[in-house]
């Protein structure tokens, strides 16, 4: 080959391989671009959810009525307060029930206006009277008759108010829900304008009785374990318990945190599965962990009675107020005096 010719196929090779360089990096350009694009497109879309989460924390929020206090811009950590709402349901009033004292941050719970914790912050912040002077100290104690504000709001005592539900499964036995789940509150409210708090609680899965009321002595006697309140529960279980598991039961048996003998067992006649068991004790997941002691399962618990109350006429996930003469029967059995008729106060 001529000097010439091997001249021009150097270069020729020199040119091809510039041509391959250049093609190879393009290629990864394009492939660099390609994640740069896919990871910016799902921080976008990781953006857009955590948009669209916070949103819908914002709609639950407002929805719970979590309004805005009424606070400067500059306080945004004021807690929260409401004026208090006129009860649908006229109750007997709290006053003459009520002992000699009490502490303030539980009257102004007691009125509607807020929790005990955020009443605690309205009480340092200088924003709560008792008779025209400024309380900013805690454990203040006052009386029914002693004219209390908040931030110039006059708070009264609310109403008693009774509640029974029937509670359905999936219901978290709360006031309120962190992750927005559905809760007791959500289900009874449209019942009335009163704080109300649920009598101790049921497990997300367990069904039935639930007792909510503003009436803070009485919910306390009746989830105290000195009252020996009876509760009447169904389980269906799998398998089904024998014979001698439940005459077993029946003597008592030993669980990891003591003993524990149900006042009633008895197997249903109708479902050889179904269960019920008479407790007066309120220990955390009792009925299920009496159920595991057997090495069985919870297919379904549901509490159908609870000191004489049933949910005769309740259909699931619907309330109904206490007769008088219900909430009478309950607070004589925990000791408590009973209410009397009143006239509506002005």
């Amino acid at each position: 080959m001529s000097e010439g010719n091997r001249s021009s196929s150097d270069q020729g090779s020199s040119r091809g391989a510039r041509n391959r360089s250049t093609d190879r990096n393009r290629g990864r350009d394009r492939q660099s671009s390609g994640h740069k694009n896919s990871g910016s497109d799902r921080n976008s879309r990781s953006s857009r959810s955590g948009d669209r989460r916070r949103q819908g924390g914002s709609d639950r929020d407002r929805r719970r009525g979590n309004e805005d206090d009424g606070s400067s811009g500059r306080d945004r950590r004021a807690p929260r307060g409401r004026a208090p709402r006129k009860s649908t349901q006229t109750g007997p009033s709290q006053e003459p029930h009520l002992r000699d004292e009490i502490r303030l941050n539980k009257f102004i719970a007691h009125g509607g206006f807020c929790s005990r914790r955020d009443a605690d912050e309205w009480i340092e912040r200088g924003e709560v009277k008792v008779n025209g002077t400024v309380i900013t100290e805690h454990g203040v104690k006052v009386r029914a008759d002693d004219r209390v504000e908040v931030r110039g709001q006059w708070i009264r005592l609310e109403p008693f108010v009774y509640l029974l539900l029937h509670k359905s499964k999936d219901t978290i036995s709360t006031t309120d829900d962190e992750k927005g789940r559905y809760t007791v509150m959500d289900a009874i409210e449209k019942a009335t304008g009163a704080r109300v708090y649920p009598v101790g609680r049921l497990d997300r899965d367990t069904t039935g009785l639930l007792l909510l009321t503003n009436d803070g002595d009485l919910a306390h006697r009746l989830m105290h374990p000195s009252y020996k309140v009876k509760k009447v529960y169904e389980v269906e279980t799998h398998p089904p318990l024998g014979d001698g598991q439940l005459q077993e039961l029946a003597q008592g048996i030993e669980l990891e945190d003591g003993p524990v003998t149900p006042l009633k067992v008895r197997r249903s006649m109708t479902d050889p599965s179904l269960v019920e068991i008479t407790i007066h004790e309120g220990r955390n997941h009792l009925v299920r962990r009496i159920v595991e002691h057997y090495g069985a399962e919870v297919s379904r618990l549901k509490r159908v009675r609870y000191s004489g109350l049933t949910l005769e006429g309740v259909n699931m996930d619907r309330w109904r107020h206490l007769k008088r003469s219900e909430v009478n029967q309950l607070r004589k059995s925990v000791k408590l005096e009973p209410l009397h008729e009143e006239r509506e106060r002005e």
